[in-house]
């Protein structure tokens, strides 16, 4: 998360800096007053724009610029350097800018320019849909109504989540905030006021039971009716529940919702010892979190080698060795037979003492909803390149949706937070009828204790795995390979090479 700047870096940029002393392309990092602020040139302009990313704090001076955007080195959050303008999840607030001026081959900044509304994007349709119903208040259902909004969409906004909480960033659940590093605040993505601000007609704990195709309503479960021109089904994914003996016991936890992080942190605060069953990001993670607050951990899993599957077997024992440095204990190989009180019985007929127990066993996409409606489906709710179903009027985002990737070739389902975002907003691009292709680029982190993974695009099978760097030493980049073509990157302190790798890879779809 952003750290505060005790000390400003770099230059007075007030009393200027020589136009010589900074390349074409180049960037410089200095400060206006008490603020940090990034110039970047290109050609004979500069643009002067704020130095950290809105999402995290991520220093952009160690970002990427690629034509007249800066990315982030952190979570690739992608910035426009002439209006400040937040273009890629998964930042959502715009940057400061600041005028510059061109003197006597000296750049000077000067005062910080005000924010002005962006200009919704020419060429929608002129049917502007009056009424856009939201089914979910994940990552995508947010991104769409943030988005419509920045377009200055003046219909209805209706957002119906059957959370109790409003939308917040999920993947801190697991991270920081469980870790007890990052306060409350940090957590919802958005303030309530918010959603009153801009009019957008949250409702929670309110569940979408069915979607009438004729009246082009919604059916909720108390047999209430909301009408739509537009409908984006973004119901998300849920935990896969344990359905051994004893899984029903208060002190037996999944992690999804605010709610279910903050049950744990209450258990965290009095237990000596946890039981965490899975090996997945999510599930180790957990682990790492609860290492931070001195409790002992135990993991459970059926993997050889945890994580192998997504970033193969040098990564799966790097990951390991990892964990058990910090004290983890694994048992792999192996599974949860039963948990009677404070015992965990394994399949291996070991018993593990917990004061509680965390499942971390996978996720499965929530398409009740588009089944019941009669959406086509396929591994998932199956939409077109503009994230459309099978039905005219009704888009799905997020970790139900299931397209056909324009990198690879093949048809995917991704249940990654930056994806869900990124979906979000171009569905409601394409809502308004400005029919965007959903093109971009795969991409999610983990955090593993002061150690960060970037995973570039999607390779649910590979050939070969290259590895340029130590893995061991915490700095190398893999790319998986099928048939010789790189199909996903997975990096650790690589933040620059992440990055190219995601920009090669849009390259290479757009030609």
């Amino acid at each position: 998360m952003a750290e505060s700047h005790t000390k400003l870096k770099g230059p007075d940029l007030i009393q200027g800096i020589a136009f010589a002393d900074l390349p074409d392309g180049g960037k410089l990092v200095g400060h206006c007053g008490d603020e940090q602020v990034l110039l970047v040139r290109r050609g004979a302009e500069v643009f002067a724009v704020g130095a950290t990313c809105t999402h995290y704090g991520g220093p952009l001076g160690d970002g990427l610029v690629v034509e007249d955007t800066v990315r982030c080195p952190w979570h690739h959050a992608c910035f426009d350097l002439r209006t400040g303008e937040a273009l890629r999840a998964p930042a959502f607030n715009p940057l400061a800018c600041w005028l510059v001026e061109l003197r006597d081959d000296r750049i000077f900044v000067g005062e910080k320019l005000k924010r002005t509304v962006p200009k919704p994007r020419s060429g929608g349709s002129s049917h502007v849909p009056k009424k856009i119903v939201i089914a979910g208040g994940g990552a995508a259902g947010f991104a769409a109504a943030e988005m419509l909004r920045r377009e200055q969409f003046q219909g209805s906004i209706i957002m119906l989540s059957d959370d109790q909480s409003p939308p917040v960033d999920r993947p801190n659940l697991s991270k920081d905030y469980l870790a007890g590093k990052a306060p409350e605040d940090w957590i919802p993505l958005r303030g309530e006021k918010f959603y009153s601000k801009n009019n957008i007609d949250l409702r929670l704990n309110t569940k979408v039971v069915d979607i009438d195709l004729r009246s082009r309503e919604v059916v909720l479960a108390d047999e209430g009716r909301v009408p739509y021109h537009r409908l984006l089904v973004a119901t998300g994914a849920e935990p896969v529940r344990l359905t051994i003996p004893g899984a029903d016991q208060p002190h037996v936890h999944t992690l999804r919702s605010f709610a279910d992080c903050k049950a744990i942190i209450e258990r965290a605060t009095t237990a000596r010892r946890a039981v965490v069953l899975g090996a997945s990001f999510i599930a180790l993670e957990v682990a790492a979190a609860l290492r931070s607050r001195d409790i002992e951990v135990d993991v459970v899993a059926p993997e050889k080698r945890p994580m192998e599957r997504v970033l193969g077997p040098q990564m799966g024992d790097f990951i390991r060795a990892l964990h058990e440095e910090h004290g983890v204990v694994f048992h792999l190989e192996n599974t949860a037979k039963s948990i009677d009180g404070r015992k965990v019985k394994l399949s291996s007929g070991g018993t593990l003492a917990a004061d509680f127990v965390v499942a971390g066993i996978g996720v499965r996409p929530r398409i009740r909803l588009a089944e019941t409606a009669g959406l086509v489906i396929d591994h998932g709710v199956v939409v077109d390149a503009f994230l459309e179903t099978s039905e005219p009027g009704i888009f799905a985002a997020g970790d139900i949706a299931r397209w056909r990737d324009p990198y690879s070739g093949e048809n995917i389902r991704v249940e990654h937070w930056v994806v869900a975002e990124r979906q979000g907003r171009t569905a409601a691009l394409n809502m308004l009828g400005h029919r965007e292709k959903f093109n971009g680029v795969p991409f999610f982190w983990s955090q593993h204790y002061d150690v960060p993974i970037n995973y570039v695009g999607h390779a649910e099978r590979w050939d070969e795995i290259a590895v340029d760097g130590d893995i061991a030493a915490r700095d190398c980049l893999l790319r998986f390979k099928r048939e010789g073509r790189t199909l996903a990157v997975a990096s650790i302190f690589r933040d620059i090479e992440s990055l190219k790798a995601e920009i090669e890879m849009e390259h290479r779809m757009a030609t």
